[in-house]
């Protein structure tokens, strides 16, 4: 039952008992339950943004569909740490959260892909855009489902947003390169897409960065590393993010080969 349900059941038990009291208290319940505004922006930017890149792929502007992927990204990073620094998580929020993902992570990467090289291929072409779309939603929904329940250490398969930004990045870097879309292009993109989409369903374990303490005190070299590591990324954006993103994209088989598992929590 949606916050509709709850307010129209609570007008006809009003209705039913002539009395106004319950009448207020059901219109008074539906402004307690309203919707946080600052966290639910970040995350209809990102929506926005990766509505934008699909819009971009479909006009052939695959370095701005590219670029919006990654902007998307970064704003689906905000969007549930604002939340927990002004408390305003809410459960609306997380499944707004969920349903720009899948937008922003798993459609529009799969269409960008397949306008930019794999409708050459006919059917292998939409098949393998197929299959990175709905992985991206069983990731979704597996990560919805077991958020209570894994070791929040690692990310049971590849997440979603770093899949767009691999696909992403490699459109962004061959267009930044100039490099003509021939039949070996491809081949590269159904490999790269294949991959995105069946590693998201994976088992193989993703370091997820969750132990990092933004509010601790660090030492005065970890600023100058930041420093330096955003001075290397201006020297050529779309090489430096996409290599930056495949390194992350293939740890997690180095993980898995160390022994590493994203196993249940006690």
């Amino acid at each position: 039952m949606d916050e509709r349900d709850d307010v129209e059941a609570g007008r006809q038990d009003a209705a039913a008992h002539g009395d106004e009291a319950l009448r207020a208290r059901g219109l008074g319940a539906l402004r307690r339950r309203g919707i946080y505004l600052l966290p639910n922006l970040f995350t209809t930017a990102a929506l926005f943004f990766g509505f934008y890149a699909i819009v971009q792929a479909m006009n052939n502007h695959f370095e701005t569909s590219a670029i919006a992927v990654f902007v998307a990204m970064v704003l689906d990073g905000l969007d549930g740490r604002v939340a927990r620094l002004t408390h305003t998580q809410s459960e609306f929020g997380a499944q707004y959260d969920s349903l720009s993902d899948m937008v922003s992570f798993g459609a529009a990467p799969a269409l960008i892909m397949y306008e930019w090289a794999l409708k050459d291929l006919g059917k292998l072409g939409w098949i393998a855009a197929f299959v990175y779309c709905a992985g991206a939603a069983l990731r979704l929904a597996r990560f919805n489902t077991n958020i209570e329940v894994v070791d929040k250490r690692y990310f049971q398969g590849l997440p979603s947003p770093m899949a767009a930004a691999l696909l992403a990045g490699l459109v962004w870097v061959f267009d930044d390169l100039g490099i003509d879309r021939e039949l070996w292009l491809s081949v590269i993109a159904w490999v790269f897409t294949m991959y995105a989409g069946i590693t998201m369903v994976s088992n193989v374990p993703f370091y997820s960065f969750k132990e990092i303490n933004l509010k601790k005190s660090v030492p005065f070299w970890v600023v100058a590393l930041f420093a330096a590591g955003l001075a290397v990324v201006s020297l050529k954006p779309p090489m430096v993010l996409f290599l930056m993103v495949f390194a992350y994209g293939v740890s997690g088989y180095v993980l898995w080969g160390l022994g590493r598992r994203a196993r249940p929590v006690d």
